[in-house]
């Protein structure tokens, strides 16, 4: 089976297996036409939307804590296509949330800036995996998790203490893979370096940090999936 994940169960991941086949992936060779159909509406729109390189699976399953996948790299425009047939069968997208957990338990989650293409939305700081956070073929999970966080907010995930597992809820619009990552830092202050960065930035990604403070918190603009992990996180302290 390609993909076998239970959909909207937070699972333990003890092994990741995910690797980076230098193939080009079947959903972009098939479809592009609508590919590049879609990317000239999509620009239109939005210019400040930039065609770069990341991955897409192309396989992913779960067994008894491992994860292991296949992923090709696409471009920027074909995972656009891919979010509006996202039902397809033989592709899926995953992406790693490092969860900031202040030294006063709260979590520090972001909102993203408008011209963004999840304007406005709240969830972790992150990124869609690239092919250079692939080392030796396979995937660096913290790798990719450290550099999105830094570009992001400018925190430093190398000055938090790492939780040995990782996690996973896999969505309609993908697989989140998490960790939580724990600063000694109050929230208050990892909030006020945050803005920091942002006001440093001439080009921010986001516009604010978003401070979550307990499990009944549920600010505007949440992703879907959030408020499982906002549950998750404050259950399992």
């Amino acid at each position: 089976m390609s993909f076998n994940l239970p959909p909207n169960v937070i699972l333990p991941v003890d092994e990741i297996d995910v690797r980076l086949d230098p193939a080009p992936h079947p959903f972009e060779r098939d479809n592009a036409e609508a590919i590049a159909a879609g990317w000239a509406e999509q620009s239109a729109g939005n210019p400040a939307l930039f065609d770069g390189t990341m991955v897409l699976l192309s396989t992913l399953t779960y067994d008894k804590g491992r994860l292991s996948g296949i992923c090709h790299a696409v471009r920027y425009s074909t995972f656009l296509h891919w979010r509006r047939h996202s039902d397809t069968h033989g592709a899926h997208h995953a992406f790693a949330h490092a969860m900031p957990v202040s030294g006063d338990g709260a979590l520090v989650a972001i909102r993203m800036a408008p011209h963004t293409l999840n304007a406005h939305r709240v969830y972790f700081a992150a990124g869609s995996f690239e092919p250079e956070d692939f080392v030796g073929g396979q995937v660096d999970m913290h790798r990719n998790m450290a550099r999105e966080v830094a570009e992001e907010t400018g925190l430093d995930l190398d000055a938090a203490q790492a939780e040995r597992r990782h996690h996973l809820i896999s969505t309609q619009g993908g697989v989140v893979i998490f960790r939580r990552y724990r600063f000694a830092q109050t929230a208050q202050a990892l909030a006020a370096h945050i803005r920091g960065h942002i006001a440093a930035d001439p080009d921010p990604e986001i516009s604010e940090p978003i401070v979550i403070a307990d499990s009944a918190a549920r600010p505007a603009g949440l992703m879907p999936y959030m408020p499982a992990l906002i549950d998750w996180h404050f259950s399992n302290v």
